[in-house]
């Protein structure tokens, strides 16, 4: 059973996906450690209710974000995590956690990248009127929303599109995408 920590800035419903999916047993794996940039993020709440340590902190109370990261580096190690799961993390990981993950670090965005990378991916999706959108699951590299893709699945908008119908969409796609996407890449692994 693969350790993982998952790394969060905000509501946290695809932890919430995670968590359902752990107890399910859809996903073969234990989340040890939520990390959030975000101290009063309700990702941390969520990860509370389900008995998971987190890690919370301000990027501003460090000299920088080697420092910050080696900070949580070290909370990894002592934990054992073998995977770092990027669900709604809004800062780009830096050298020190790259470095200790080499291709062990997992992202999901809001659009078919290279499309609308970055913040708000469905904002973006919508202001430049494309008739489909989607959502990308990729490995992490030093870019923003840069590094290889691992799965992409279409989301088709409607004429009538808006913010809230289509969020709608791009969170069922990927409450179900994610663990699914997760548990093949693990199970790989084990052959």
């Amino acid at each position: 059973m693969k350790k993982i920590a998952v790394f969060a800035s905000g509501n946290g419903s695809n932890l919430q996906a995670l968590i359902d999916a752990i107890k399910l047993g859809a996903l073969q794996a234990e989340i040890v450690l939520v990390v959030s940039d975000r101290p009063n993020a309700y990702c941390l709440t969520r990860a509370s209710e389900a008995g998971i340590p987190t890690f919370a902190f301000r990027a501003k109370d460090y000299e920088n974000k080697e420092h910050y990261e080696s900070v949580i580096k070290n909370n990894l190690e002592a934990l054992g995590v073998q995977y770092l799961i990027l669900a709604g993390y809004m800062r780009l990981i830096g050298t020190v956690l790259l470095e200790s993950y080499p291709e062990k670090i997992i992202n999901i965005h809001p659009s078919l990248l290279p499309l609308f990378p970055g913040k708000d991916g469905i904002g973006q999706a919508l202001e430049a009127g494309v008739t489909e959108t989607g959502v990308t699951i990729h490995y992490v590299d030093e870019g923003m929303d840069t590094g290889p893709i691992i799965a992409q699945e279409i989301i088709a908008l409607d004429e009538n599109e808006t913010r809230s119908s289509l969020e709608e969409k791009v969170h069922a796609v990927e409450h179900r995408l994610y663990p699914k996407v997760l548990r093949h890449i693990f199970e790989s692994e084990e052959k």
